[in-house]
Formats: C-alpha cells, structure tokens, sequence
C-alpha cells in the first residue's frame, strides 16, 4: 500500500506538529509514506521530519494559494492508493485534481477544527458538500468536529469515522527538564506556557491581560509564531508587561520547556483537538483551556476549563493551583487523562481505515 499525505506546508501549528509525529510511525508500521507540501518552505517542523522520515518529501511550491498547483497534484495521485489529506486549501486543491482528472484514487481528509469560515457561511456550504463529496471517509479528530460537519453540511455520517489525534508518550516522557535559569527565571517564579501559533483561531491576548490580576511572580512565556505577532507584542508593550512575558518564536523542543514551566494554558476561540493541551498534560504540569467544543472534551477530567475570554476567570483558577495538595491533584489528572491519547493507538485505527478503504 502506498500513501501519499498532502499538507499546506509544516509551519507552526498543530496539523502540522502531527504529520511530524506520525509520518515515521507509518513507515516503522510498512506503510509505504510520501509526504507533498504545497509550500516547502524550510522550517523547523520540516528539518525534524527530514531527520527521523525516511519517505519522500515533495514541494510544489513557496505559496499556498496557487491554483496551478491543481495541476500538479493530478500527477501524483496515479502513484498511490490512498491520498491522505490535511487543511483548507490543500483539501479543495486534492479534490478539483480528482475531478479534472477522472482518476480513481480513494481520497481520506482529516477535519482538524470544529470551525472555519465556510462551513460556517450558508453561500459556502453547497461548495463544500461538493467538496467533501470526493472524499471516501473523514476523519474526525473529536467527536465534536463529526457533530459540527453533520449540522453545518448535514454529511452522511457512514462518510465520518472519529480517530482521536495522538501523542508521543514516549517522546515526551524521555524529554528533560529544561534549565530555566538559562532564560534567566528564578525559581521563585511562576512560569505560564501557552504553545500555539499567532492567530486569529488561538487567544494569547487573555492569557497576556490575565497577568495584570496575578502577582509580579508570574511570568509568561509564549511559543509559536504568526502574522498576530506584532499584535500581541504591542499588547504587551501597552500593558507594560515587557518584564514579564517571553516571545520564544518556533521551537523543537516544546516538551523541555513545558515541563520547565509551572502551568500551561492553551487559550483558543476554537478548537478542534487541542494537541499542545494534550502534551501538556503528559509533560506532568496542570493545564488550563478555552471551555470551547473540541478542546474542552480533550481537557476534561484531566484538567481545568475556563469561560473563553474571561480573563478574571481564568487568573483566579492560575491562583488555586497555589494549593500544592490541589496543584498535585491536576497533575495526576493530566497524566492519567494523557494516556488515552496514544500516537501509536491512533496510527494503527488510521492504517486499519486505509485497509478498510483500499478493499472496498
């Protein structure tokens, strides 16, 4: 069986942390596994995948939304059994070489989010049913993104198959502490992580205000990059936080820093999944997260939620976990909470959806 994933690119995100994780997993599994970007721009997500992937990495491009790149892809799919495919525009772009080119390849799509703008626009919906309809099966990374594609576009639900994203528990497990002191951090500090892109989707902007009713010891240290950066600097600087929130960029390695830190917080407007709150909580530190669908049954049971954009409520759960005895309670939580979401389990559902699909 050869299986050919398509991708925008491997910038920061968290579709785009879990190809990374699972692309070798296929391979150590004998999947045959390519990988076609339609932006190879080099990043750090990109090099990690070159070092530990021993498949074909393809680019048709340093751009994401060249409809030419339609045409190239048709020349792919007569090469594979199954076309694996991730985020918007990649998923109309796939769908459209089909079409075009009549050809018989059994198209899956993973759904990352319970949201995006055209499903959530009737003028879209008609476009996208047609989209979907070129697509053998859905994967649905929560039950909540099945139940959002089934009201929004009212998809056949023997199209949509929930495989819960997953986590490197071993990866994570071997990660070291990193050395805070070499951020220049007391120990005496509280530190707060929030690993997420810069934007629009993710809400770094109440995990930022929620400093102002914390005390000085408190610290923030954002990871991740995008085109709000320059937003959430300024914020910063208006607020005078200068001192106490840390711009890291794009980095490899998240699990060192998360369990250097004290809390972890993923503050979303929507979500599909969650993975940094799902790695959070096998890092062994307490998380907090948007009360938001997707990323709320992701948390729950193993961590906190706060109300989205409340940025009162949000410190004053960050101001419980002072409490060691209730600080402790939410490790433990998160850990056990963790171990539900096996990378290993969820490749092994995906290659038994690819065996299912190719004997039909």
């Amino acid at each position: 069986m050869k299986v050919l994933h398509i991708i925008n690119g491997l910038g920061v995100g968290g579709a785009e942390k879990l190809i990374t994780d699972i692309l070798p997993l296929f391979r150590k599994k004998n999947i045959e596994t390519d990988l076609l970007l339609l932006n190879g721009i080099d990043t750090p997500f990109l090099r990690e995948l070159k070092r530990s992937f021993s498949g074909n990495i393809f680019f048709l491009g340093n751009s994401y939304y060249n409809p030419l790149y339609i045409y190239k892809i048709i020349s792919y799919l007569k090469n594979y059994d199954i076309v694996h495919v991730h985020l918007f525009p990649s998923q109309y772009f796939v769908a459209f070489a089909k079409f075009l080119s009549r050809s018989k390849i059994k198209l899956i799509f993973t759904e990352h989010n319970t949201v995006n703008r055209r499903i959530s626009n009737a003028k879209f919906r008609r476009l996208e049913r047609f989209i979907y309809s070129y697509y053998s099966k859905i994967i649905c990374i929560t039950d909540e993104v099945k139940l959002a594609l089934i009201d929004k576009l009212s998809l056949p639900t023997q199209k949509l198959i929930t495989i819960n994203n997953g986590i490197n528990l071993d990866l994570i497990h071997d990660s070291i502490k990193e050395n805070r002191e070499k951020f220049g951090y007391a120990d005496s500090d509280k530190l707060i992580i929030m690993v997420a892109a810069f934007r629009k989707q993710k809400d770094q902007d109440s995990v930022i205000r929620a400093l102002i009713s914390l005390p000085l010891c408190y610290k923030l240290i954002l990871v991740g990059d995008g085109d709000r950066r320059g937003e959430l600097t300024d914020l910063v600087d208006n607020l005078n936080l200068l001192d106490r929130v840390n711009f890291l960029g794009v980095r490899t390695d998240v699990y060192n820093l998360i369990k250097m830190c004290d809390i972890a917080i993923l503050s979303s407007h929507w979500e599909g999944f969650g993975l940094a709150a799902a790695e959070a909580m096998a890092c062994g530190i307490p998380v907090l997260a948007s009360n938001v669908p997707g990323l709320a049954q992701v948390v729950e049971g193993g961590g906190m939620l706060f109300e989205k954009t409340d940025i009162l409520d949000l410190a004053e759960k960050i101001l419980k976990l002072e409490n060691q005895q209730f600080y402790m309670q939410q490790v433990k939580k998160g850990l056990e909470k963790a171990q539900t979401y096996s990378i290993n389990q969820m490749v092994d559902k995906t290659i038994d959806l690819y065996n299912n699909i190719c004997i039909s």
